[in-house]
């Protein structure tokens, strides 16, 4: 998958070439992460990442199937968050390891509600 198609619906606006690198790097690793440590009763989609322009905080964004296993998967993933940072730390090439927040994408969300209304 391109690039271009990958990140259609990212907002890049206002972001260094450096931030955006790293952001889309983050979201790499994240997913993976996600894939491999969750025990697979839901669906852990990464949707975007944001990193702050200092390089030190990070907000990943992720959606969840099926909303039922929402606030589950929410807290594992926040529980998880040293151990992301872990890898980050042994995957991304980085001076300064940013602080990871973990939060439901609620635009995703909101975005298929709509996809679902207008089939």
């Amino acid at each position: 998958m391109s690039l271009e198609n990958e990140n259609e619906n990212v907002d890049f606006s206002g972001m260094k070439p450096r931030q955006i690198k790293i952001s889309l790097e983050l979201r790499k690793i994240a997913q993976d992460f996600f894939q491999k440590e969750s025990s697979g009763a839901s669906l852990i989609t990464v949707t975007k990442t944001n990193i702050s322009k200092d390089l030190k905080n990070c907000d990943i964004y992720i959606t969840v199937f099926p909303e039922s296993k929402e606030e589950h998967a929410l807290s594992f993933a926040k529980r998880m968050r040293t151990d992301l940072r872990t890898t980050i730390k042994e995957k991304l090439r980085i001076r300064t390891i940013p602080h990871v927040e973990i939060k439901l994408d609620i635009g995703e969300k909101a975005r298929m509600r709509i996809g679902l209304i207008k089939t």
